[in-house]
């Protein structure tokens, strides 16, 4: 496999993104609520600007701002928390260990408890505090970096920190895969694929057989194809096998959705065992803290909650979706995730109505493609019912 760079001196960054994207509006923070850049003290960047590489002065930050709200709709968390007696089992695993101690290496006993409910070798998994830290190792391996607009911001956001080349390739009508677009995009240069499958922002579900046309041309290119798998418990189905059978793919998955453990930062990576090795290298040693580990060999040991709390999330997907069918000036995109890509007459307008009546979302109007575009995550029963009253009484609809 010819992805990992070579160590020769890298070329002169190249950035390519979709005709007519502003590349001002890649990564901004939600309008009206965050900055595009975190300000720096002026005493800090006149003593240490020359420390930093060019690249990285004056990089936008992530963007978001927490916004405090009754029902908050606005990260595709999970709106279930562990209950009480799975943390007792964790807090009770937490106290029989040694604080004194580093955690295990590589956060051994999770993977193998992984490895053991996915048929998987413990090798071929990376465990990582947040899916985030496993992007940024990939992209630091990587020669270049590919992906789809819109799509998950974190690759784009890697791509620039590192000042790898990246290049972007627009979804097709109706946020399709451009199977043709991406497999021109992988000639040359071996290079890093992110594909989201459920797709991010979009709640779309590529087809298996125009993915298997991606995965095959990572093979012929030597590159590598990462399929980001952080929804899919929510769509009943995974690429476990084609990462089985070729080992220029590889899943990223995260705990922080359908587990509903976002508050400790958690995710994974399987893939082949070469890949895996190269990738440990890159995150810091004895990177999983004990807490973390103790949580998650706890949940791992109970998937039948998980289980339920996803049936229940679907369904309430399901309702959502239908009720949504009678809004007379929102188009509502179908989903595979446990949120909705909804477009609007005026995203500014949909985004502070629903706040004024208590619920938080996020916009995603500043995205190629994404014009008017809302994006709202699936909540308990009665958080979905009270969104979908407010919905149906916004100004913009008790006008039509």
């Amino acid at each position: 496999m010819r992805l990992v760079k070579d160590g020769t001196k890298r070329p002169a960054v190249t950035i390519s993104y979709p005709e007519g994207v502003r590349q001002d509006r890649l990564n901004p923070g939600e309008a009206g609520l965050a900055p595009l850049l975190t300000p720096t003290p002026r005493a800090l960047t006149i003593k240490l600007v020359n420390a930093f590489k060019p690249h990285l002065r004056g990089l936008a930050s992530y963007p978001y701002r927490a916004v405090d709200a009754p029902i908050k709709l606005d990260q595709n968390e999970s709106p279930y928390d562990l209950p009480p007696e799975l943390k007792q089992q964790a807090l009770r695993r937490l106290e029989g260990l040694h604080w004194n101690r580093y955690p295990s290496l590589h956060a051994d006993e999770v993977r193998a408890k992984l490895a053991e409910g996915l048929g998987w070798p413990p090798e071929g998994l990376v465990v990582s505090p947040g899916s985030n830290l496993l992007i940024q190792a990939l992209v630091q391996a990587a020669n270049r970096v590919v992906d789809t607009a819109p799509t998950f911001p974190h690759y784009a956001f890697s791509a620039k920190m590192q000042a790898a080349p990246y290049q972007q390739v627009p979804l097709g009508p109706e946020f399709t895969l451009p199977t043709e677009g991406l497999s021109q995009a992988m000639k040359g240069e071996p290079a890093l694929v992110f594909l989201p499958n459920p797709h991010a922002p979009t709640g779309r579900l590529f087809p298996a057989s125009e993915v298997a046309v991606l995965a095959h041309q990572a093979r012929e290119t030597g590159g590598l194809l990462v399929l980001d798998e952080a929804y899919q418990q929510f769509s009943g189905s995974d690429h476990l096998e084609l990462a089985r059978t070729n080992p220029h793919v590889a899943l990223l998955r995260t705990f922080s959705k359908a587990w509903g453990l976002g508050g400790i930062r958690a995710g994974y990576l399987l893939g082949s065992t070469e890949v895996c090795a190269v990738v440990q290298n890159f995150l810091p040693p004895f990177g999983v803290p004990a807490h973390t580990a103790a949580i998650l060999l706890t949940v791992l040991e109970h998937p039948e909650y998980t289980r339920g709390v996803v049936q229940t999330l679907v369904a309430e997907r399901e309702r959502v979706y239908a009720a949504l069918q009678e809004h007379p000036s929102w188009k509502v995109y179908p989903s595979q995730t446990n949120f909705f890509l909804i477009r609007t007459p005026d995203a500014a307008a949909a985004y502070q109505g629903l706040l004024a009546r208590g619920i938080l979302v996020r916009r995603q109007d500043h995205y190629f493609g994404l014009e008017g575009c809302i994006r709202v995550s699936i909540g308990t029963p009665e958080e979905n019912t009270r969104f979908l009253e407010a919905a149906l009484a916004l100004p913009e609809v008790s006008h039509a």
